[in-house]
């Protein structure tokens, strides 16, 4: 049975646990606060799932724990070093000068580098949507889909995000995407419960459909929409690896386990005053498009049912599997005695 949780608790183990396993409080902070935004907004592979590896990360060196993020503006571009540190902390240093750019120029760009697992990425585009500009966010991986037709994987699953300003701080939708059909994380949740993969999420190391998560994990992942999520994932690449100057995801190590160092790979982001853009048509264009997707019979606003479960969580707080909330504690030295 599923113990329900507070969103302040996680938040709190989740920081404790972190800075337990040698990460400064500064850096652990964000990445805590992200990893509550996860199980609220109802990703759980992406919450308390994933704390585990991030201090095993830590205590095995693929994280820098004592990362000093550094920063470099040129006009409208942003550059952030992350240290091979977590990613949040430098996407948060980026983002201090992002936003103000952004209503400055019209337009600017932040490019992050020597980064690691960002988590959702939704979550960060969505935080300059509530400052009122629209977000592309792009973020490369290490390599788990093949080319169309090959079995040798050369790219991650590669995810890019929208997010779209929309009335008093909030954004109006949110698209959060990867290259794969299936994020990798949830192939690795489900081979820590033990349970095999609905078809169509993987392939084996020959390149044979498999449900079985140990075979997909050796294996590829299945491209979303065939050949044309080949071609997404290589344009988070140029984006994300390309025009950072982060690590190509053929080249990075692994998100999981301990082998190969840190992954140093990176972050894109572009921040649009939506304003400077439409002449000030934007609101109205936005509502007649919104408008049509909510008419549209069985239509919805991308993300509405991430948003529900956001109601729920902040209400009543989050079910969380037993194990997944025990293993937190022992991280957080808050074990029940």
């Amino acid at each position: 049975m599923a113990e329900q949780i507070p969103l302040v608790e996680i938040e709190a183990l989740a920081r404790d646990a972190l800075v337990a396993a040698g990460a400064q409080p500064k850096a652990a902070a964000p990445l805590a606060a992200a990893i509550a935004a996860a199980e609220r907004d109802g990703i759980a592979s992406h919450g308390l799932a994933y704390l585990a590896t991030y201090c095993l990360h830590l205590e095995c060196g693929k994280v820098n724990a004592q990362a000093e993020p550094r920063r470099e503006t040129s006009g409208p571009v942003v550059r952030v070093d992350a240290d091979s540190g977590f990613a949040h902390p430098a996407i948060e240093l980026g983002f201090d000068a992002l936003a103000p750019l952004a209503r400055e120029h019209g337009i600017a760009s932040l490019a992050v580098y020597n980064s690691y697992n960002c988590g959702v990425l939704g979550y960060h585009t969505e935080r300059l949507a509530a400052q009122g500009l629209v977000a592309l966010g792009f973020t490369n991986a290490p390599a788990s889909i093949a080319p169309w037709g090959g079995n040798r994987p050369v790219f991650g699953t590669n995810p890019w995000s929208l997010a779209v300003p929309g009335e008093a701080g909030a954004a109006a939708f949110v698209i959060d995407q990867s290259a794969s059909v299936v994020a990798k994380s949830e192939v690795m949740k489900h081979q820590r419960e033990g349970r095999a993969l609905p078809p169509g999420w993987a392939l084996d190391a020959d390149g044979a459909p498999t449900t079985d998560a140990d075979a997909a994990l050796r294996g590829t992942m299945m491209p979303a929409g065939g050949y044309k999520g080949v071609g997404s994932a290589l344009l988070v690449e140029i984006f994300a690896a390309c025009l950072t100057g982060a690590t190509p995801g053929v080249e990075a190590s692994p998100f999981s386990g301990t082998a190969g160092g840190p992954p140093r790979t990176g972050q894109f982001f572009i921040a649009i005053d939506p304003a400077r853009t439409s002449g000030g048509m934007f609101g109205a264009r936005l509502a007649t498009v919104i408008g049509a997707l909510e008419a549209a019979e069985g239509g919805r606003v991308p993300g509405a049912r991430r948003l529900a479960a956001r109601a729920a969580a902040s209400a009543d707080g989050v079910e969380v599997n037993p194990a997944i909330v025990a293993k937190a504690r022992e991280l957080a030295g808050r074990a029940a005695a």
